[in-house]
């Protein structure tokens, strides 16, 4: 057994199991521990020192400085524990389970990404309990108790493999006449025989968002000694919906700030205690404690019954504890009224060696002849900050609590509760009484019967115990404060801190961006309320209470993003999205293109066809006979509710509540600052009820805006939507001989001009029976349907279609295509032929922007920008030289415009949005944003082509059928 592990007559070790002995590797030596240990304690225990990387900045030699998240020195570079993980890096060795065959080496504060990657699985969970808990220490416990005796759904979580919290620190302390930790583990066993119970451990509650949504990250696999079996998730992220919620959350201890507080072998009080009764380690020979309350005390007992040293106690209370006089008659210099103000160490400074005792003034400064005391172990019992970050997750407020003294919730959130620390409670009987009341509080709240649960109390009563004495800023010896570091892991000290003071920072949160303070991975958990006492003394204030500390966010540790992703990557992130229609592409030979996630159809190339020979070919058939394009992938939104019509009528620019049932209008969308955001047709299906359709890869983003715009701006309107993409194929038949194409696929539908006009959509039944939708809508200027079905029988209405059509030549076209025609006709597509900076009136389609009615974005027309003449204008362009195929995204100049390379800059006057070869045409065209364009039709221009320019006639955007005579045929 190595030296520094205790006997379990000395100490319990209430999470090891000495039996189970692990081999490890710690930068490069083998080490060995048990079962149940943490890196930290494993490393302690074998080698008996707490060193391990240097700092991130100053490399100055760091030491392990706690048991728990709140560690900000001892990280590590964990490398792959089984086939298919990555290496990690800045892993908190103080929270890291030991397994068989660890392999870690120390790190500065900066580690390293694995450029393989994560194969590791991970996952996810979706919940709903009426009561989440979070944390398993006594108040947690007994909260769970209560909640679960009430027949209450409920869930506990906590960041430890074993229920307890603080209780499995403990040495003495009994609860129902068990010790504690045997109550913890018998109350764990009892609950989850309930039903409706459920208890995580090894899960850290990570982020508190509204209306009591949790997410949490459970560690699955990391005790695990032999690789988890395929499939097995290593780390699933748990997202919590609860009607209530429980924080006993607990505290992180603080330490004190002096001169050379950072040395090996300084540690935090309760990181001593956890080491020695969790871990049945001493990690000294001879230790001191420093201490501003009774929680030194506790601990220099549990020493002593434990047969280690103390060195000396140094208690920064004017009058002693009531167990100094226990502590003086056992030989151990008790120092009221002082504080450590220096430390020194070895010669490599990677040990502690001796600290340096100072008396206090009333005000906190040193006074007398300090004294030097060999140790080589320092215990910090600082005081306690208790964890609030998940209530100010939630905008709780928080209030300074002189008792504790520390930040405490000022009151709950709604549907919260706290207990515990977090709740003022000074000692274990407080804990347990508040956590019985939580849980019967929240237990009501859920309309749950009272519990037959009766309250839990322990065995042992507090000792009366004076004030504590909080010392914010120990003054140096030397009047250097260089060395009384703050944030260990930022390397920030009062002297980097009197420097953001002395530059005009007042506001902490200005000081903490200053200083980078609390910015690291431990989040400020030992170094936030610490600065704050720092800022106060040095702004003459009375102490942390009269200021705010900086905001909490999530997440509470750290989260690998590849857990957050989950099993969202590669295909699983953006899958491959394709309508049921697709393999028939194949089969014909399609090539394909990336639209949002949807792969569409770009052209069907025939023997020795190129694209453009390919695309030449299907606009000829549309524009000389018919043509058929699927066009599934378009957003589709059915809106329902009696205000849909309204609703419609204030998110487009055109009207909507007067459309009439049976109809169809072309609708344009604006965002708040005037500028085109989205377009489509949408259809009046009912009074009550439209189906909208957007762009395909604007369909989502149309959604979100409809609902934000429906819950923050007019949620007293009755409307609600639903996503209809994925129910509907959706296939155009366009040109000349579509009005025949439909006769033979409708057969029951009258398909004249008089009969079915423009805009207008007929129910019917096809002639294989299928039931459709079949509207009168074009994108390509020609006459045009379009047959809507439900996903099932979309590929059998594509070759009903196609069948009929045979004797036309009917034609499949592509998403190339479709854009040449509807470029000849000057049809825009939002996204490409605008850049956000693009009003209705800049695209020349003031015809649909209503001028009797309000909509999104109708303010902003009046705008000075908006309105200035020398705006952008969409126009078309004719290359003169009747060849050359113009870039897009082309920059124009004018043609009088100077263009050598010592006149620059040079004036742009636009750019191409849309370029294409035109069969209609019989040459290429483009569609450009110039400006001023509408009042410089058959002005030239210069286009930016290759290394030189090219000229061309600016015209109206318009090319073919500017009558628009083609489109009822």
């Amino acid at each position: 057994m190595p030296a520094h592990r205790l006997s379990p007559e000395q100490a319990p070790g209430h999470s090891i199991d000495r039996s189970r002995t692990l081999t490890y590797s710690l930068n490069g030596k083998e080490l060995s521990g048990f079962a149940g240990d943490t890196l930290t304690s494993a490393t302690l225990a074998a080698t008996g020192s707490s060193a391990c990387g240097p700092s991130m900045y100053e490399n100055r030699p760091r030491g392990i400085y706690s048991s728990g998240a709140e560690e900000p020195n001892a990280l590590v570079h964990l490398e792959a524990r089984h086939p298919g993980y990555s290496q990690e890096s800045m892993v908190t060795a103080s929270t890291l389970e030991l397994y068989q065959g660890l392999k870690a080496r120390w790190l500065s504060g900066l580690g390293t990404l694995d450029p393989a990657g994560d194969q590791a699985e991970y996952d996810r969970k979706f919940v709903h309990y009426d009561i989440a808990i979070i944390g398993a220490g006594p108040a947690g416990l007994a909260a769970a108790r209560q909640a679960a005796s009430s027949g209450a759904r409920t869930i506990l979580i906590d960041e430890q493999p074993q229920p307890g919290g603080w209780l499995l620190s403990s040495r003495k302390l009994t609860i129902d006449g068990h010790s504690g930790p045997a109550w913890a583990a018998q109350t764990i066993t009892e609950l989850s025989e309930k039903p409706d119970f459920l208890y995580l451990p090894r899960t850290v509650a990570f982020g508190s968002y509204d209306s009591n949504y949790i997410l949490a990250a459970q560690n699955r696999t990391d005790h695990l000694e032999t690789a988890p079996a395929p499939g097995i998730s290593r780390i699933r992220i748990w997202h919590i919906r609860a009607k209530e919620v429980i924080l006993a959350t607990g505290a992180h201890e603080r330490p004190l700030v002096f001169a050379n507080n950072d040395r090996p072998g300084i540690m935090l009080a309760s990181a001593v205690q956890t080491y020695l009764n969790r871990y049945a380690l001493a990690v000294g020979k001879k230790i001191a404690i420093a201490t501003i309350s009774e929680a030194g005390y506790d601990l220099a007992a549990d020493l002593l019954d434990a047969g280690i040293s103390v060195a000396a106690l140094i208690d920064s209370r004017p009058e002693p504890g009531p167990r100094a006089a226990e502590l003086k008659e056992a030989g151990i210099p008790v120092f009221t009224g002082s504080a450590v103000c220096d430390t020194s160490g070895n010669p490599d400074n990677t040990a502690l060696s001796s600290v340096t005792v100072s008396a206090l003034d009333p005000q906190g400064n040193l006074t007398g002849s300090p004294q030097t005391i060999e140790a080589d172990t320092l215990a910090l019992a600082g005081g306690y900050s208790p964890v609030t970050h998940l209530h100010s997750q939630r905008q709780g407020k928080l209030t300074w609590d002189p008792n504790l003294p520390g930040f405490v919730p000022a009151s709950p959130v709604s549907h919260q509760q706290v207990a515990g620390i977090m709740a003022g409670a000074s000692n274990l009987a407080e804990a347990l009484q508040q956590g019985h009341e939580a849980g019967a509080a929240a237990a009501r709240a859920t309309d749950h019967s009272p519990s037959l649960a009766a309250p839990v109390s322990d065995q042992d009563s507090p000792a009366p115990a004076s004030a504590p004495r909080p010392l914010w800023l120990i003054p140096s010896p030397s009047g250097n404060w260089d060395t009384h570091f703050v944030d260990l892991q930022r390397d920030q000290s009062v002297a980097d801190m009197l420097r953001s003071l002395g530059a005009g920072m007042r506001s902490p949160e200005h000081v903490k961006r200053y200083t980078s303070i609390s910015t690291a991975q431990d989040q400020g958990k030992t170094s936030g309320v610490n600065a704050l006492g720092v800022i106060a003394e040095q702004l003459g204030l009375s102490g942390p209470e009269e200021l705010a500390p900086t905001t909490y966010r999530a997440p509470y540790t750290p989260v690998a993003f590849a857990a957050l992703a989950g099993r969202r990557r590669g295909q699983l992130f953006e899958p491959v999205r394709v309508t049921n229609i697709h393999p028939w592409h194949l089969e014909a030979g399609a090539v394909f293109e990336d639209v949002g996630q949807w792969k569409r159809p770009r052209y069907y190339p025939q023997a020795g066809e190129d694209m453009d020979a390919a695309v030449l070919r299907e606009c000829a058939a549309v524009r000389s006979s018919v043509g058929f394009q699927d066009a599934s992938t378009l957003g589709k939104i059915e809106i329902r509710g009696k205000d849909s019509g309204e609703f419609l009528n204030r998110i487009y620019t055109n009207g909507f509540a007067q459309l009439a049932v049976g109809k169809g209008r072309y609708g344009l969308m604006c965002k708040a600052d005037g500028m085109l955001f989205d377009d489509g047709v949408t259809l009046r299906i009912a009074e009550d009820r439209f189906l909208m359709t957007t762009t395909t890869s604007g369909a989502a983003k149309v959604l979100d805006w409809l609902e934000e715009w429906h819950q923050t701006e007019w949620p007293q309107l009755d409307v609600v939507f639903t996503s209809v993409t994925e129910q509907w194929n959706t296939i155009a038949v366009a040109g000349p001989a579509s009005r025949d194409v439909i006769a033979k696929v409708a057969p029951d539908l009258d398909v004249s001009k008089e009969a079915f006009p423009f805009m207008a959509f007929r129910e019917t039944t096809l002639a294989n029976g299928i039931p459709a939708r079949i509207c009168r809508v074009s994108f390509s200027g020609e006459l045009a349907f379009e047959v809507n079905v439900e996903n099932f029988y979309g590929r059998a209405t594509w070759e009903l279609i196609a069948e009929a059509g045979a004797e036309f030549n009917i034609t499949p076209y592509g998403t190339e295509t479709m854009h040449v025609l509807r470029a000849e006709k000057g049809l825009i597509i939002i996204g490409q032929d605008t850049d956000g900076t693009v009003t209705p009136q800049d695209a020349g389609m003031e015809w649909a922007v209503s001028k009797l009615k309000d909509f999104v974005g109708k303010r902003s027309f009046s705008r000075q920008d908006t309105s200035r003449q020398d705006r952008k204008q969409l126009v078309g362009l004719l290359p003169v030289d009747g060849s050359t195929r113009l870039l897009e995204g082309a920059q124009l100049v004018a043609a009088t415009t100077p263009i050598s390379p010592e006149e620059a800059p040079v004036p742009m006057e636009g750019h191409v949005t849309s370029s294409y070869l035109s069969a209609e045409l019989g040459r290429p065209f483009a569609l450009a944003l110039v400006k001023k364009g509408r009042q410089r039709l058959g002005e030239i221009i210069r286009v930016r082509h290759g290394s030189g320019f090219v000229d061309a006639e600016i015209t109206s955007s318009v090319f073919v059928d500017p009558e628009g005579s083609r489109r009822d045929g």
